[in-house]
């Protein structure tokens, strides 16, 4: 699984391996074995694959948190 960029002018599609559809949502987590509380990774998800990422992660005890993603216009 990929995490992709959110900047303004480059492509925002889903983290899925596989999946070329555009991100709708934001899903931030962390590992707390190696993660600060500070520090959080970030993997963008369609509308299809958003659970299924939620579920991946959360199936490793990781907190996770889900946000609607909206891709700056530049």
């Amino acid at each position: 699984m990929r995490a992709e960029s959110a900047s303004p002018g480059s492509e925002t599609i889903c983290s899925r391996a596989g999946c070329r559809e555009s991100a709708r949502w934001s899903i931030r987590w962390r590992n707390p074995r190696i993660h600060t509380g500070d520090r959080s990774k970030t993997w963008l998800a369609c509308d299809e694959h958003v659970g299924y990422l939620r579920e991946f992660l959360t199936a490793r005890s990781f907190p996770v948190s889900v946000d609607a993603f909206a891709a700056e216009q530049a």
